[in-house]
């Protein structure tokens, strides 16, 4: 006989209560739903949602505005999303301000402007935790004292709202005394705390230079435009057209890639070694970072892939993977013709180095002969089509096997037309 599901109390409670149809009842019934990550609890919330948002409860239009937006629990319709987060902007909820400010930064739905900035610290003043962690981010790149220490106070205050991103951001800031005081001590109390969840610390790190682009910043201030900054690239072989970028990423977003990794992939399920973040989980420091390698790439964030963070090590399992075969990252006609085949094929790869290996790793190109050395925060860049659009026979490459200790990666594939829809 099939297997009965008990619905967990509070939600039959919450579930009871919203039969009353009261918007407020409703929302909350759908706010606990979408928070299980069941795509069948998530599609009757959104359809909760729906009707709390219609019956005038603006958090529900937030929360509606944003799962369309996003295509959660359902078919994104980002236009509409975006008309329901606008009509809950005005009705003066912060948070609504945030979502508009995601969807500015890839500007398909919005246009770039002041607003963004704006509409964040007002979702900052607000306590929205990821804003705060956006923010922390933000103001982490700089080499200012009081930004640092600014970085640090949004941590602690968005750890201590239970985000598991920014406690890991946090202990190893606390660990090293990066805008802080050393406090090891406190900094295994948060990781004993996120192990309890289920949740792996962070791999060893240490301070990166300061980026190039973030040195003459105005201090205590927010200019999330500057990660449409271009970054200087060095050519290192015609043949593929092979660059490289260095500190491209500050270690805040080194950091930010590996822990949304270990937070979304947690230790259940930590035989996946390869993690593509989907834009239902794509918050606003994790996109600042996709369109910073966006545009270091010479390319728009519409035309990006979601981002692939992976782990490697000397040998497969244990959710580490071993050294990949040669392989070309243009798409194959039937795989093309599976994966938005209107946006055109992979015209170039960016790949960035989050963590090396304590022995080996980096990237080979046969046909360059020449390889890569991993280095924290710097990336190397390459075409995988010719300008006439023909596949790059010489863009072969492979990774070189790691021989101890563990390598992070990130990888971003900009196609030939827009790929995103926000």
């Amino acid at each position: 006989m099939p297997a009965t599901v008990v619905e967990p109390t509070r939600t039959a409670r919450l579930r009871a209560a919203a039969r009353d149809g009261a918007p407020w009842s409703m929302f909350r019934l759908a706010t606990a739903l979408a928070a299980s990550g069941n795509a069948a609890a998530e599609e009757e919330a959104r359809a909760l949602h729906r009707r709390a948002a219609r019956a005038g409860h603006v958090g529900a239009q937030v929360a509606y505005g944003r799962m369309q937006l996003q295509g959660i629990g359902g078919e994104s319709d980002p236009q509409h999303g975006v008309d329901w987060l606008m009509a809950a902007e005005r009705l003066a909820h912060p948070v609504a301000g945030y979502w508009l400010a995601w969807a500015a930064l890839g500007s398909v739905l919005l246009p770039r402007t002041a607003r963004i900035n704006q509409r964040i610290l007002a979702a900052m003043q607000y306590g929205y935790t990821p804003a705060l962690v956006a923010a922390a981010v933000h103001l982490g790149r700089r080499p200012d004292p009081g930004d640092q220490a600014l970085c640090v106070r949004m941590l602690e205050c968005a750890t201590a709202r239970g985000n598991a991103v920014a406690a890991l951001l946090l202990s190893e800031r606390l660990q090293h005394g990066e805008g802080c005081q050393p406090e090891p001590r406190l900094a295994a109390a948060v990781r004993a705390r996120l192990r309890g969840q289920g949740v792996d610390p962070l791999p060893l790190s240490v301070a990166l230079p300061v980026p190039p682009d973030a040195a003459g910043a105005a201090p205590a201030t927010l200019a999330f435009e500057e990660a449409l900054a271009p970054s200087r690239a060095v050519l290192l072989a015609p043949r593929p057209r092979l660059s490289k970028i260095d500190a491209l990423l500050s270690t805040d977003e080194c950091r930010l890639l590996m822990a949304a990794a270990l937070v979304r992939t947690r230790r259940a399920a930590s035989t996946t070694a390869t993690l593509r973040l989907d834009i239902a989980n794509e918050d606003l420091a994790l996109r600042i970072v996709q369109l910073r390698l966006a545009r270091a790439a010479h390319a728009e964030l519409a035309h990006a892939e979601q981002i692939q963070i992976q782990r490697r090590g000397p040998g497969a399992g244990d959710g580490i993977t071993a050294a990949g075969s040669r392989h070309f990252d243009s798409l194959q006609p039937d795989v093309l013709a599976r994966d938005h085949p209107e946006a055109g094929n992979r015209v170039r790869t960016l790949h960035v180095c989050l963590r090396p290996a304590d022995g080996g790793g980096g990237m080979v190109f046969p046909q360059a002969g020449m390889g890569t050395t991993p280095r924290a925060g710097c990336a190397v860049m390459f075409d995988t089509l010719h300008a006439d659009g023909s596949h790059d026979s010489d863009a072969l490459h492979a990774d070189l096997p790691v021989r101890s200790g563990e390598q992070w990666q990130a990888t971003l594939w900009l196609r030939e037309g827009r790929y995103r829809q926000a």
